[in-house]
């Protein structure tokens, strides 16, 4: 559980080769100024296996166990997040989606293009009063003829833009209230009444974020996923798999930026020996570096209960809690360390640092992740 095994070291190699032909760090700091989303690497990241890790032979996948996936997520995002980030979405949002509530059909239909990276899938699930509290969703889905009829706004959704399909929650119960009555739809991105524009924000550039307005956009009876009005339970099921994505990649994303912190501090000068050599600095880095190996102890614990098909929902909120605020920490004070040198547009620690802060907030936010613990413990 600890230590990858023989395959997953080949495995690792692999990453390490197709990153360094990929997304070498200046391209990664490149892409970030340019805004450049990395959606041209999908069909390579398809060839390589690495978004079909977790997903049986039979819809296109390699049939592997959820730790190997997690390893595989924590390296890509030490290389670059956003090509981590990108690996979280199309699985954690686009193939466990499918496979965990998806038909038959849509399962062959959608499984192979996913896992080959041609074709990618936005979760359009929060509203402008909807984030927190996902079960005040107001988009509301209406029968017409065999299909239906979307009408309602969502925000914050990311790569929406880059999307093949939104994959949307909608009442189509109007009488109902909190997560009961809401659906599940596959909906075209350029079906006809969307409309969608960019949200600007501090960071994670290659990451874009949309606001979606649907205007009487029509679907057929083939885009429900799972059962009607039960479209909570679906996303319950898979929540698991998109945190110890988040976790995971988070983690290699601060292993990275304690990689940098230590570089600058052997190598950085000041009263004429390394600053590193300083105890107010060593010590801080020593207390960094204990964050970083305690997260990765919580997310390889949940990876190999996700392996083991264990109840692992509320380990999942640990794991979501414990390294987007490792992450936090670490940037916050690799920041300090690195001072000017790390403030620099140049340096990739100011990218970690801006980028960082999201993610106590995204996909859940930690005070919700708290409460689900809490509740979990008979609280």
């Amino acid at each position: 559980m600890l230590e990858p095994d023989e395959n997953q070291r080949l495995i690792l190699d692999t990453v390490d080769r197709f990153m360094a032909r990929h997304m070498p760090s200046e391209e990664a700091g490149r892409r970030d100024e340019a805004h450049t989303p990395p959606y041209e690497l999908l069909p390579h990241l398809g060839e390589a296996g690495f978004l079909g890790l977790p997903v049986p032979e039979a819809h296109g996948g390699l049939g592997l166990d959820w730790t190997t996936m997690a390893l595989v997520q924590e390296r890509l995002a030490w290389h670059a997040y956003a090509v981590g980030s990108i690996v979280n979405r199309v699985v954690g949002f686009g193939a466990m989606s499918v496979l965990s509530y998806g038909s038959e059909a849509q399962k062959a239909r959608l499984l192979p293009r996913i896992t080959s990276g041609r074709c990618l899938i936005a979760l359009a699930l929060t509203e402008p009063q909807a984030g927190s509290d996902a079960g005040a969703i107001r988009t509301r889905a209406e029968r017409s003829g065999d299909g239906w009829v979307l009408t309602g706004g969502k925000t914050w959704i990311s790569d929406a833009g880059g999307a093949d399909y939104l994959l949307t929650a909608a009442r189509t119960d109007p009488d109902s209230t909190g997560s009961r009555g809401v659906s599940m739809f596959l909906v075209p991105r350029d079906a006809p009444g969307i409309a969608m524009t960019q949200i600007p924000k501090v960071g994670n550039n290659c990451m874009p974020s949309w606001e979606i307005g649907l205007d009487g956009v029509q679907v057929g009876a083939e885009a429900l996923m799972g059962e009607e009005g039960k479209g909570f339970s679906g996303l319950m099921s898979t929540l698991h798999y998109s945190r110890a994505s988040m976790a995971a990649t988070v983690l290699g994303c601060a292993q990275a930026a304690l990689d940098l912190t230590i570089a600058h501090a052997k190598e950085r000068q000041q009263f004429g020996r390394p600053i590193g050599s300083f105890q107010t600095i060593r010590h801080r880095i020593a207390d960094m570096q204990m964050r970083v190996d305690a997260t990765r102890l919580v997310v390889r614990h949940l990876a190999w209960m996700i392996a083991e098909g264990r109840d692992s929902s509320r380990f999942a909120s640990q794991a979501k809690v414990q390294a987007t605020e490792c992450l936090q920490f670490v940037t916050d004070h690799g920041m300090q360390i690195l001072a000017s040198a790390g403030y620099a547009r140049e340096s990739a620690m100011q990218r970690y640092w801006r980028d960082a802060r999201l993610y106590s907030f995204g996909e859940g936010s930690n005070e919700i992740q708290r409460d689900i613990i809490a509740r979990q413990l008979g609280l």
